[in-house]
């Protein structure tokens, strides 16, 4: 089995806080920790930045929110995928690349769990890829729901984590993905 790790929208603009209160506040360290790890192990590592076309986005390409975090920040060999819609897969040459580098799995980390991360790893596991959803490397928002009612971000997670676990992937933790490779 050949392993990539997928980053998605690992960038400053989640900062910001026009995206309210936010669980797991150490998802950038264990996603650090895989990075490292992957490239120690010279491992592929593949990129995805969110490029919002909505108008106040602080994900804008022209806006420096669209810039990666600086412990995520691309290194030479590693690829970049740029997109404006939820999944990697839409409007990218993802797929091809995999196919090409004969990469059959994929080990998921980013943000956030109930947009990008979801749809990714839903499509992925849809497309055939063997997908690892890292769940303490992944994070989301408070929300509020079409009836009024507050979401924590933490019930968003579990949520989604529990929805996509054996169905489009196999939710594991940073420890466990470690011991795995």
């Amino acid at each position: 089995m050949k392993r990539a790790l997928l980053l998605i929208d690992v960038q400053k603009g989640f900062e910001e806080p026009v995206w309210g209160v936010r669980n797991n506040p150490d998802a950038e360290k264990q996603m650090a920790q895989l990075l490292s790890f992957w490239r120690e192990k010279a491992l592929p590592v593949i990129h995805v930045q969110h490029c919002s076309v909505e108008k106040n986005s602080p994900l804008r390409a022209d806006a420096p929110g669209n810039d990666f975090k600086d412990f995520a920040q691309p290194e030479p060999g590693e690829i970049v995928f740029t997109k404006a819609v939820n999944s990697a897969f839409i409007g990218t040459e993802l797929e091809n690349h995999l196919n090409e580098q004969g990469i059959n799995a994929l080990v998921v980390v980013g943000l956030t769990t109930d947009h990008c991360v979801s749809t990714t790893t839903r499509m992925a596991g849809n497309l055939g890829f063997d997908v690892t959803l890292v769940s303490d490397a992944t994070a989301c928002y408070d929300r509020k729901g079409p009836d009024g009612i507050h979401h924590t971000a933490e019930d968003i997670h579990a949520v989604h984590l529990t929805s996509l676990h054996n169905e489009f992937c196999t939710v594991q933790n940073t420890a466990e993905v470690l011991a795995a490779v």
